[in-house]
């Protein structure tokens, strides 16, 4: 049986639990949103009978479901008896930052019934009392916008977010064009080329004779290196700034041979410490 960590959002409307679930989806929980919480022990069923590979599972649920405030209590229960690790985060905010928030957004709050949003809000807090009572965690979003309610969700689970962010090596040939929506680009025409040697040309930086030949050079061998360090260094930075996905993109002339091996290497140097490592050739076979 695979293991599973299961967190509940719940809380007042407007408090962020969308923002705490899209937070919680780019950390690698598979998500949902207002799922009917009877249906929650189907539901990790499914996630144990799944190919993909899933551990983490966070659901958003509050009144919209109206039966969940009933089916709440026997279902949390029944899951932990199961042995499965469960906990509810539930997020707290000021009616005064309530009201503003449904005012900017326009959006009636779903217990306002003739529009008015400070009795909605009110019949609500009632309504989630005995939830908010029994939560493993109580996060007041008052003050806090929607960028620093994102890097608070990452600081609890700094665990996650260390390994977390999605990364991707890109090589590519300059002849081609340079790659749309990547993050930082390397041009590494200045290498030696192995299109210019006979038994070489036709193979790829796939192939260990041409990525020998690409770092055999001492200047070759430096700033290979020193881009390894480079890059090394700038990941977590790019993590603190809630950052979910990195590409860095390495080209040469045609994409076939140096920045192959050098896209190759690189993924290789951070594999160890990452989970999530990608490599795309985008012009190896032109």
């Amino acid at each position: 049986m695979k293991e599973l960590g299961i967190i509940i959002i719940s809380g007042l409307s407007g408090s962020g639990k969308s923002t705490a679930l899209r937070t919680l989806e780019d950390l690698g929980f598979y998500c949902v949103d207002n799922l009917p919480i009877i249906l929650l022990p189907q539901f990790i069923d499914l996630c144990h009978s799944s190919s993909d590979d899933i551990s983490r599972i966070a659901l958003g649920v509050d009144i919209r479901e109206r039966t969940f405030l009933q089916e709440y209590g026997p279902t949390i229960k029944k899951i932990r008896n199961q042995g499965y690790k469960t906990e509810l985060m539930f997020l707290e905010c000021s009616n005064n930052t309530l009201i503003q928030r449904f005012s900017e957004t326009r959006r009636q709050h779903p217990l306002s019934e003739d529009g008015s949003v400070l009795p909605g809000i009110k019949r609500e807090r009632v309504m989630l009392e005995e939830m908010k009572s029994e939560a493993d965690r109580i996060i007041d979003t008052s003050e806090m916008n929607v960028h620093q309610l994102r890097n608070m969700f990452q600081e609890c689970f700094v665990d996650i977010t260390k390994s977390n962010m999605v990364i991707t090596f890109m090589s590519f040939g300059f002849k081609f064009g340079i790659p749309h929506d990547i993050d930082i680009l390397f041009d590494v025409r200045f290498l030696p080329n192995p299109y210019f040697v006979r038994e070489l040309k036709n193979l790829t930086g796939l192939d260990k004779k041409v990525s020998d030949y690409v770092f055999s050079r001492t200047d070759g061998k430096t700033f290979i290196e020193k881009l390894k360090d480079f890059i090394i260094f700038q990941i977590p930075l790019f993590e603190r700034e809630g950052k979910s996905y990195l590409t860095v993109a390495i080209g040469c002339t045609g994409g076939r041979h140096r920045s192959v091996a050098l896209a190759n290497y690189l993924q290789q140097c951070v594999a160890s410490e990452r989970s999530r490592i990608h490599v795309i050739h985008r012009d190896i076979e032109k």
